[in-house]
């Protein structure tokens, strides 16, 4: 019992800020910065330079953050961070800082709206294809390029699902953006070809009887689709079932891979990591609020966890760091979604949307809808952002 308080209590807090620090507010001289700048040597023997996002952010971590450590009841203890958490403020490799802040966002601007008809529980953009595919009850729209700036125009095609009855509640391109997978309402999970047009190659006969979230690995070869209690893992160019694998009945909400690791979460609370060869359960991090979604880094070193209470929490896939971004917003809905430049990554909470810096958690805009948002995908090229809510999807051009 005592282990998992101290799994739930030793995270580090990160604070979300809005504007830069001052660079005058920053100290002329700091052992932190000296100690690393003479230790970052690249492998052909260089110092790397540290960039100013970098300084600040580290800077910010040491005036915000609340430690949580090993220390004896009494016992003072001096802020010096690890290597790990070092490592985590440089997880974006350094480059010129004017660079870095052309590639974040300064804000949203809403371009279009797709009038999908019914709820839209899964949405999936491919810069490969230039489409956009709303999936919900009954059918999937599938729109062209020229709809993401229009705010009435048709769908360029409508797959209607072989059940009318079932309804897509989660989808997943593959990594090359040109077949989707799609799993729901139904004891099937279905593999699309999207070029030259969208069509079924393969429906997969799973065992449960609703699909909450998938997960594809990066040489695309296996597919995880997360059910009430276990996790199907398949085969996906051999289309074949791997294994049927057992996780707490209440924490198979979602799913994510990463490297030889897949992770689950859901209504106990806790954050689960397994073993994708031997399947053994590696970690267990009690969380204390109920887990929305799971998603990792282009890297897939970092996961981000969407709590219920809209807090994110950010932690390593090898290393024992582990953080805490403070939200403090009961929601009913949270999605999670990195760029896959790794500068920044958006989530959605009920209505609103937060687009934070990475590492340093700047917030580089935030927007409102007026219903709640049940999924968003963002393009490859980090151009657009879409969301699905009640009966539409709406278009941002992310601007820079």
């Amino acid at each position: 019992m005592s282990g998992d308080k101290e799994e739930a209590s030793s995270f580090r807090i990160l604070r979300i800020y809005d504007e830069p620090e001052e660079e005058g507010n920053e100290p002329e001289s700091s052992d932190i910065f000296s100690e690393h700048e003479s230790q970052a040597q690249s492998p052909l023997g260089h110092v790397c330079g540290t960039p100013q996002w970098v300084r600040q952010a580290l800077t910010r971590f040491k005036q915000t953050t609340s430690w949580s450590t090993e220390a004896e009841p009494g016992e003072a203890v001096e802020f010096s961070p690890s290597e790990e958490v070092w490592s985590f403020l440089r997880a974006v490799p350094p480059v010129v800082d004017d660079v870095v802040m052309q590639r974040t966002p300064c804000e949203a601007w809403k371009v279009g709206k797709l009038c999908h008809g019914k709820k839209v529980y899964a949405i999936a953009m491919s810069s490969s294809t230039h489409h956009v595919y709303t999936c919900g009850h009954g059918y999937i729209k599938v729109w062209d390029e020229s709809a993401l700036h229009a705010w009435n125009k048709a769908p360029q095609a409508q797959l209607n699902l072989q059940d009318h009855q079932n309804c897509v509640l989660t989808c997943k391109l593959f990594p090359d953006e040109q077949s989707l997978v799609t799993g729901g309402m139904s004891r099937t999970l279905t593999l699309w070809d999207l070029a030259p047009t969208p069509r079924i190659r393969a429906q997969l006969a799973s065992t449960g009887l609703m699909c909450y979230s998938l997960a594809i690995s990066s040489n695309a070869q296996i597919c995880l689709a997360c059910f009430k209690g276990f996790v199907e893992i398949w085969d996906l160019r051999n289309q074949i079932l791997i294994r049927k694998h057992e996780v707490p009945e209440y924490g198979s909400r979602c799913v994510d891979i990463a490297g030889n690791k897949f992770w689950t979460g859901g209504e106990d609370t806790s954050l689960y990591s397994w073993d994708l060869r031997s399947y053994q359960k590696l970690q267990q991090h009690k969380l204390q609020h109920e887990i929305l979604s799971i998603t990792h880094d282009p890297s897939e070193e970092w996961m981000l966890v969407g709590l219920r209470t809209s807090d994110v929490i950010i932690l390593h896939t090898h290393r024992k760091e582990k953080f805490k971004a403070i939200m403090q917003k009961y929601i009913h809905h949270h999605n999670l979604k990195f760029a896959s430049c790794g500068n920044y990554f958006l989530t959605t909470m009920d209505e609103s949307i937060h687009c934070l810096a990475a590492p340093s958690l700047q917030r580089l805009f935030q927007a409102e809808e007026s219903t709640e948002i049940l999924c968003c995908d963002m393009s490859a090229d980090n151009q657009y952002l879409v969301t699905g809510s009640k009966n539409s999807a709406t278009v941002y051009q992310l601007l820079y």
